[in-house]
């Protein structure tokens, strides 16, 4: 991202003598969002930085009169913080190597695509953004979240964050789907903090935690005398949550008889408690979630069709934790710290194994499990770092191939074996750009260095997995 909400554009300056360079970084950078500066002679950029504070500065390495290596050093002599990219053709690429050595970030060959320019200025923002925290003593987490208290900064909570700001001012029914522990709670009440109904209630009802007698009277109440010992009118949720948010946890698990009920709530917008007489009008916008293949079910008859397309007017799906890798250090982390505030434990934070582990692991409990694998290292802890050791541990009692069916025929088995080599094998890739990419702060160049790829092929890797270094 170019921008964190309440922040101005990260500012770049382009310096190159090739006018349509210039021209090209400009139209690029500026439909990302970022606020640019372009001039052709590194004395006029000089000039520039004096005058104002710029986040990146990306710079060709042969210009005449002051080249790009001198350019570098003018601002890390003067504007330490600010990152460096480096601009270089084929024959001086050894230079821009040298340049990293001397405090460059990164550098950009030319020819270059977009996208191999947009990565290498992303990481550099997240350098920048590092930077800014640690001048201005800025929270980390409030950089990196996008609503409440979710936090990822990966595309595909990006997509969340951006459907939640959509959906949130007006007043459709929402589905939330997703694995159990993706976070399907927090974005409904993400939901309603950002609504015109925040000021009202919000009531959460765990579907699956009551039988269907009870259920039915916990949605809708019930006058005396409706049943035995039902000595009294009781309210129900849909009275308490009068004008304002009710969310309906595992949805899928109200009985078909009751879902007609429902139905009838979502269409006509009243009710009759159990027992009743008269009906009542209801007022509230209606959030569910589930963890379970709702289309599936209609086609077993355990779940109506008109229900669902009531249900689905818009719909959220929480990604699992192993589609967004790049947020594990990013939740780790946040995790750590919350831990730590909560006991007089002093931990400074995970050993690069540790979080190669945590990457690599495939969490099947999702956040959730990820949480709470955190706070039992916490508890654990002999040290002020979280070592592998105890953690492999950990995923050694817990770890299982559970979950999936047995194929029932051979041409069944011969389709499983090929998902699972392929789905393993582009696990395996993207934990190795990831954590390569941990080890090495995020640099494209020294990542690939490491891991012993040419540099092209690496990055040929991130832009296959659609990989966000924006905000690590």
């Amino acid at each position: 991202m170019s921008e964190d909400s309440g922040h101005n554009p990260m500012s770049i300056l382009v310096v190159d003598d090739e006018p349509v360079v210039c021209s090209s970084c400009r139209r690029l950078l500026g439909a990302e969002g970022f606020a640019v500066e372009t001039v052709l002679r590194a004395s006029e950029a000089q000039k520039l930085l004096a005058a104002r504070e710029f986040d990146i500065v990306i710079t060709d390495l042969r210009m005449p009169e002051i080249t790009g290596m001198e350019m570098l050093e003018f601002v890390k002599q003067h504007y330490p913080d600010t990152q460096v990219i480096m601009i270089t053709g084929h024959s001086t690429i050894s230079n821009a190597v040298k340049s990293i050595k001397q405090g460059a970030f990164d550098y950009v060959p030319k020819p270059f695509t977009p996208d191999e320019l947009l990565a290498v200025v992303r990481c550099a923002v997240d350098k920048r953004f590092k930077s800014l925290e640690r001048i201005h003593r800025v929270d980390a987490s409030l950089l990196r979240r996008g609503f409440d208290n979710i936090v990822g900064a990966s595309r595909a909570m990006q997509h969340v964050y951006d459907l939640i700001g959509k959906v949130a001012p007006t007043d459709a029914t929402v589905l939330i789907t997703g694995e159990s522990g993706t976070g399907k709670e927090m974005i409904a009440r993400a939901i309603h903090n950002h609504s015109q109904r925040r000021e009202q209630q919000y009531i959460t009802l765990d579907c699956s935690t009551l039988a269907e007698t009870l259920l039915e009277s916990e949605l809708f109440g019930h006058a005396r005398g409706a049943f035995t010992g039902a000595m009294s009118d009781k309210r129900g949720i849909f009275e308490i949550a009068q004008h304002g948010t009710l969310f309906l946890d595992e949805v899928s698990n109200i009985p078909l008889e009751i879902q007609k009920k429902l139905l009838r709530v979502l269409e006509q917008r009243e009710y009759k408690p159990v027992g009743a007489e008269q009906v009542r009008s209801v007022d509230i916008r209606l959030i569910a979630a589930t963890n379970r293949d709702l289309p599936s079910m209609i086609a077993r008859e355990k779940f109506r069709e008109d229900l669902f397309y009531r249900l689905n007017v818009f719909s959220i799906g929480a990604p699992p934790l192993r589609e967004r890798l790049e947020d594990i250090p990013i939740l780790a982390n946040h995790f750590l710290a919350g831990a730590c505030s909560s006991g007089d434990k002093k931990i400074k934070g995970f050993s690069k194994d540790a979080m190669g582990l945590l990457m690599r692991y495939p969490w099947p409990g999702n956040v959730r499990e990820l949480k709470n694998t955190v706070e039992r290292l916490v508890v654990l802890a002999e040290d002020d770092t979280l070592g592998s050791g105890r953690l492999a541990e950990i995923f050694g009692a817990s770890a299982s191939h559970g979950g999936m069916p047995a194929p029932r025929t051979n041409e069944d088995l011969k389709r499983a074996r090929k998902l699972a080599r392929e789905s393993s094998v582009c696990d395996i890739e993207k934990a190795f750009v990831l954590d390569a990419l941990a080890r090495n702060d995020w640099n494209i160049t020294r990542a690939a260095e490491d891991t012993g790829m040419q540099r092209t092929n690496f990055q040929a890797l991130i832009a296959k997995y659609n990989i966000n270094l924006s905000q690590k």
